[in-house]
């Protein structure tokens, strides 16, 4: 009893003793919040062991530090850098919990480019357990303001503290190698923030992501004209020629893509409550004029929506980390549709968006990519009700649009992005015409109300097209851009498929989301093929009859027989017909039966179609990050000028409405609007 006394008495009078306090709290808080705020999936003893030990090294090495002053400031300062250590945490705890993903040194340095409208997403993502992040810290506090802590004013010696830090320093080199021997090509081969997490620990990710970025800068900086020939000679050797059956079905007809944003495949069909959540998007999906895909997938990253965009637009993946369009957008050269379309047809191309322009940096991406027009909500009448979360209701967005889409001259590509079915899937009583779902996870029951809301927008949409005739000169794309509930929601996606459990393999599976390309006369049906959005540009080029072959992309035409049906997901893990990959652990597709020993010959199967994923991974990361395609010329393409293109709200409508061509549809429509075809039930506009 008297040892554990004067142990107390050591630990609240020396300098020593407090720094153990504050480092011991920090640790074992560090290691709660792993196992229960993140998904880090350790398996095995020694996954476990470096999880548990990860935290204690570089906190030794940060808090250590502050052992380096004199008298109070010491104090003041260790508890400062616990706090920045701690606020790190908690804001990796509100990302991740909407993203399942890390902050990273990117997503920071462009989060002018993606804060707008954060504030209610993280009041509806943070819990009150939260803030039990700060308690050790203001535990602490409490105790030296009450002086049951008291100032112990001598210095320590130089030598013991550089001792300490030198320590530290190695255990986080012990830490390094114990992962690597666990999981080699740990820091050279990962595409999953979330196994730097959970072999090195929150702030060695921090370094490790902080690194990464300023390589990336440096391979801009010494990228050249040769840096291409690994990703040409990858793309030759990989060529699939398109289905000569569909090609140039669409020649000539405008190009309507329909960004369903959050929407996931397992949307299509289903039922709540003997109730159709997505009526409009069934119909279309099951029509003859439809091609649809059902093994169709997302592959994004970080970057999320922007992300999508990218493979949409330009046949490359997203980054690793970070958002392609927010880092790299403002400044690269890229051969994207609506610059490809504009040069091989003739084509007109905008964007409208009921959001800030400024998210994803879209106000400056676009203009690289090659749009004429950007309409984001600066463009449109705003006012509180027609508002919610990231942007304009679908409704009172797509009924507003028709007066810039009716002036566009045809063949004209239009991308409309859609914002209602985004998270937190909140929609006032007023426009909710399906009840909630009751798995008792209030992030995923409203979800079925968004999603419905958004179909209703659609069918009011296809509608107005039908009315004026445009639906007989257009093939509309319609796709979803990545999951709507995340992978942290396993048993509320269990009780919504009816389903026992949710594994990882489900997961894998919950990441389809739908394909379709609509057009009067196309010869439609369900595709089972696999694959994902860096095969949409190839597959519509195809259908408009654009020659692709020059161009840089990574992408397949989806009706080819010939496509390699290889789906990469972001980190590395994959799905095709037979096999899939998720984490470390390899799958039987049809079966989500683990392949627990694979023989010889299936080994090398699968770790060939692993390193074809990491190969094409990181050719698309490296024609990005270096800015490749500015060295490169393909055949018929003229490098888009950014400069050509200014969103300037009153300049480009003057531009708009004075265009005298004959091909807008206001124009042919005796020039007159065609507002009035367009009906809606948006209680906001009845008058």
């Amino acid at each position: 009893m008297t040892r554990i006394k004067s142990f107390f008495q050591w630990l609240v009078t020396n300098k020593l003793g407090f720094f153990t306090i504050v480092l011991i709290t920090f640790w074992l808080k560090t290691y709660l919040i792993y196992l229960t705020k993140f998904n880090l999936g350790a398996v095995g003893a020694m996954q476990n062991f470096l999880l548990f030990i990860n935290p204690l090294p570089a906190a030794l090495l940060l808090l250590g530090i502050g052992l380096f002053f004199k008298g109070r400031k010491s104090y003041w300062i260790i508890i400062a850098i616990d706090l920045i250590l701690s606020t790190w945490l908690f804001a990796n705890i509100l990302y991740y919990r909407e993203f399942s993903n890390f902050l990273s040194l990117s997503i920071i340095k462009t989060s002018g480019s993606t804060a707008d409208n954060l504030g209610k997403s993280i009041v509806g993502i943070t819990k009150i357990s939260d803030f039990l992040t700060f308690l050790d810290v203001a535990v602490i506090i409490g105790l030296m303001a009450s002086k049951v802590i008291k100032y112990d004013l001598r210095p320590l010696k130089l030598k013991f503290n550089l001792l300490l830090e030198g320590l530290a320093v190695a255990l986080i080199g012990v830490n390094l190698m114990m992962a690597q021997k666990d999981r080699s090509g740990l820091l050279t081969r990962t595409f999953d923030n979330s196994y730097i997490v959970k072999y090195l620990g929150m702030n060695q990710y921090a370094v490790y992501d902080a690194f990464k970025t300023a390589q990336t800068s440096e391979q801009m900086a010494k990228a050249n004209v040769s840096d291409l020939s690994s990703v040409k000679k990858y793309l030759k050797v990989n060529y699939v020629k398109p289905n000569p059956e569909y090609a140039g079905v669409a020649k000539g007809k405008n190009v309507i893509v329909i960004h369903l944003e959050s929407f996931q495949q397992f949307l299509i069909g289903y039922k709540w409550k003997g109730k159709e959540v997505t009526p409009n998007l069934n119909k279309l999906y099951h029509s003859k004029n439809t091609l649809s895909f059902s093994n169709f997938y997302n592959q994004v990253g970080q970057g999320k929506t922007s992300d999508a965009e990218m493979m949409l637009e330009n046949s490359l993946y997203g980054l690793q980390s970070g958002s392609a369009m927010s880092s790299y957008g403002t400044s690269n050269t890229f051969e994207s549709a609506p610059a490809i379309l504009n040069q091989a047809g003739g084509y007109t191309t905008a964007v409208m968006h009921g959001g800030a322009g400024s998210f994803w940096n879209r106000n400056n991406a676009y203009k690289q990519f090659g749009y004429h027009y950007f309409m984001p909500l600066s463009y449109y009448e705003n006012k509180p009700k027609y508002y919610i979360g990231y942007g304009l209701k679908d409704k009172i967005f797509l009924s507003q649009s028709i007066k810039y889409i009716e002036r566009l001259p045809q063949p004209f590509y239009l991308k409309l992005i859609t914002v209602t079915n985004h998270y937190p899937y909140d929609l006032d009583k007023k426009n909710q015409s399906i009840d909630p779902t009751d798995t008792g996870d209030e992030t995923v029951d409203g979800y079925v109300q968004t999603a419905h809301y958004l179909d209703q927008a659609i069918g009011e949409f296809l509608q107005w097209m039908k009315k004026t005739g445009l639906d007989k000169k257009t093939i509309l794309v319609l796709y979803g851009d990545h999951y709507g509930i995340s992978g942290n929601h396993h048993k509320a996606s269990a009780e919504l498929l009816k389903q026992d459990e949710f594994t990882n393999f489900d997961n894998l599976k919950f990441q389809r989301v739908p394909l379709m390309f609509h057009m009067k006369g196309l010869k439609g049906g369900i595709k089972d093929t696999y694959g994902g959005e860096i095969d949409v540009l190839p597959t519509l080029l195809n259908l408009l009859g654009i020659n692709d072959k020059d161009t840089i992309q990574f992408g397949h035409d989806l009706l080819s027989s010939k496509a390699p049906q290889i789906v990469a997901q972001r980190n590395g893990d994959f799905i095709t017909p037979e096999y899939a990959k998720v984490g470390g652990t390899f799958y039987y597709t049809k079966t989500g039966e683990e392949i627990e020993k694979p023989d010889k010959k299936l080994k090398t199967k699968l770790v060939a179609i692993s390193n074809k994923v990491t190969t094409q991974l990181s050719l698309s990361d490296r024609v990005i990050a270096g800015d490749l395609l500015r060295f490169y010329k393909p055949k018929g393409f003229k490098k888009v000028n950014p400069h050509d293109y200014d969103y300037n709200e009153k300049k480009a409508l003057k531009q708009l409405y004075s265009s005298k061509t004959k091909t807008s549809l206001w124009y042919q429509n005796h020039k007159k609007t065609t507002q009035k075809q367009f009906k809606t039930d948006a209680p906001e506009l009845e008058k």
